[in-house]
């Protein structure tokens, strides 16, 4: 039973920031209240406000040029209740990280660069617990552990920018939890996160909560993340509550139009069933189509064929900094992407899917294999060459802050690559900007605006409309759609679907979101440890998956349902070997066994030696 008393209570919050056009209110009149043990959903698109409302619980949106300018922030501490609005910085300093804990969006801008992930476990930890440094250490073994992190001494004494997005992700979580905190605050907490370990920390954030009585503010665009979490539900609108209620009411009957919308844009797992080719989604918002066109390509024709594709980091140890060891990120991969068509490459956190794009536009240099786009051989070309070539492939990075320049206006962003190949005149440039702006739907008096004055959402349109910028043959988005709400998500599905079928335009979609992928696939593969596992039609895999590890990506898949909630269910996945082999380890080639015309599965090793 909930304790009666609430843990927090928002009253009337209203916040604000000054920008070149004056002051913008981020969030206007906002009350709501979370109990001990109870977990408040708070769900909205992009820029309505979600975070800015958490933020200024933690009084962190102070120190992003925001000012809370109106409204009381009452949480009760052991030893009474305090106005979070007006508290003082030393009491603030106190409560952050202790007894408030904050899960963030972008793992990459959460942590520190300069210092290892065991220093900054171990620092909560000292300063708040008053553990010695050897204690901490131990604490953060274990909570890396928690948070299913495979080999955690090694983590210890790596960088951030060592680990996968789903990796550095799993230790923001794991430093948020560091202290067992009273309210855990989680802003979108599992958007870089596979299906897998999405289902696995979500599990232990619900046990978390039932065990200790922890209360939860989850942020999430994910409504079948709310379904399985929530005990009640707020839904926010450019600043303001439109509407609140148990997550079962909300699902259920939904009160206002636009609630309605937000679960109409939810892909849902088996939507698909039965339809050979991707179509866009039905939104209920003005100026969609009715009935949206599914996509089907003109006679499959390669595009970029990967043969044998191996990719291979060294592990440096030792005083001279010799090769001690290596990774096989990408082990023995072949695929073919077809003209106008999309490739989906699925998987966990880590298992090869982003290196391999990476791979495939010599962001990293593969160690071995062939990869040709229109009858191109990407991997013999010299550095003009590979210039030019660029111009007919471009990516979608999974982290839009990181891939922006934070001092470039948006608009010099997305001409620089105009200018780079010599494309049109200013005139002309700005134009083709103005277009991109529409196509994605921003506004263009964002043009003048800089990356941080964006939500997660809007810089990730910009990045793709950066990508679609030099009018490329293929994209390869790298977990394009990972950062954004639902109904943005919806949009920018179907406008990546769109523009293939008006364009022809081939993608190689790397995704952890089943659903997604379900959505807007031609052809997918399933990757594992570096190998793809399976690989064919979008219907031969999601309606007749053969593979023991697609099977148990799909069970992982959140409904969007609170009747069919999994979250309590026990959920056994296997823990993910190694990909660290001794130097001169040669693995055993992918042999695959052809289930139907196209639709191959990997043999288990054993079968072949």
């Amino acid at each position: 039973m909930l304790d009666e008393k609430p843990l927090v209570r928002v009253e009337g919050l209203r916040v604000e920031f000054q920008t070149h056009d004056g002051p913008v209110t981020g969030v206007e009149d906002l009350s709501f209240d979370i109990r001990p043990g109870e977990c408040l959903c708070v769900v909205g698109e992009s820029g309505s406000g979600k975070s800015v409302s958490s933020l200024s619980l933690m009084r962190l949106v102070e120190f992003g040029g925001g000012t809370i300018a109106g409204g009381r922030l009452l949480f009760q501490r052991e030893r009474g209740e305090v106005d979070l609005a007006k508290a003082p910085p030393a009491a603030m300093r106190d409560i952050r990280g202790n007894e408030i804990a904050m899960i963030f969006q972008e793992p990459m801008t959460a942590l520190n660069p300069v210092f290892t992930v065991g220093e900054q476990l171990a620092e909560g930890l000292v300063v708040h617990r008053g553990l010695t440094r050897a204690q901490a250490r131990a604490r953060a073994l274990e909570l890396l552990a928690e948070v299913r992190i495979p080999e955690p001494e090694r983590r210890l004494r790596q960088y951030p920018h060592e680990l996968s997005g789903g990796m550095r992700q799993r230790v923001v979580i794991a430093m948020a939890m560091a202290c067992r905190p009273r309210l855990l605050i989680c802003d979108e907490p599992t958007t870089a996160l596979d299906v897998t370990i999405q289902a696995e920390i979500l599990a232990l954030i619900d046990r978390l909560k039932r065990e200790t009585g922890m209360a939860v503010l989850f942020i999430t665009h994910d409504m079948a993340v709310v379904a399985q979490m929530a005990d009640r539900v707020v839904v926010m609108f450019r600043g303001n509550k439109v509407e609140e209620g148990t997550v079962q009411q909300i699902f259920k009957s939904p009160r206002e139009p636009y609630t309605r919308a937000l679960l109409a844009a939810v892909p849902r797992l088996g939507e698909m069933t039965g339809r050979d080719a991707p179509e866009p989604m039905r939104l209920m918002r003005e100026g969609q189509v009715a009935r949206p066109e599914p996509v089907i390509p003109p006679a499959p024709e390669p595009l970029l064929v990967v043969r044998n594709l191996c990719t291979r980091f060294a592990v440096k140890g030792g005083i001279l900094r010799r090769t001690v060891a290596r990774v096989h990120a990408v082990e023995d991969v072949s695929f073919t992407v077809n003209a106008g068509e999309t490739l989906s490459l699925v998987g966990e956190s880590g298992c090869g899917k982003s290196t391999t794009g990476r791979s495939i536009l010599r962001l990293v240099e593969p160690t071995s294999g062939q990869v040709s786009l229109a009858g191109r051989d990407i991997l013999a070309l010299g550095p003009s060459d590979l210039r030019k070539a660029r111009r007919d492939m471009q990516m979608i990075f999974q982290d839009p802050f990181a891939s922006l320049d934070p001092q470039m206006r948006l608009l010099d962003q997305i001409e620089e690559p105009m200018l780079n190949y010599g494309i049109g005149n200013r005139a002309e440039r700005r134009d083709r900007i103005a277009q991109l702006f529409d196509r994605v739907e921003l506004p263009r008096g964002f043009m003048r605006r800089y990356p941080h004055e964006l939500s997660g959402g809007q810089r990730q349109r910009i990045a793709i409309a950066r990508a679609l910028a030099l009018n490329p043959k293929l994209i390869i988005a790298d977990e394009a759609v990972s950062a954004l709400d639902v109904s943005v998500q919806a949009q920018v599905l179907n406008l990546l679907m769109e523009l293939q079928r008006d364009l022809g335009i081939s993608m190689l979609f790397i995704s952890h979101d089943m659903a997604v992928v379900e959505r807007v696939s031609h052809h997918v593969g399933v990757m594992y440890l570096g190998r793809i596992v399976e690989i064919g039609t979008r219907r031969q895999v999601f309606e007749n998956p053969q593979h023991g590890y697609t099977r148990q990506l799909m069970a992982a898949v959140p409904v969007a349902d609170p009747r069919r909630r999994k979250i309590g269910e026990e959920l056994r996945f296997r823990p993910i070997p190694s990909p660290i082999h001794p130097v001169g380890h040669a693995p055993a080639p992918s042999v695959y066994r052809e289930v139907a015309p196209g639709h191959l599965v990997l043999a288990e090793p054993a079968t072949h030696g």
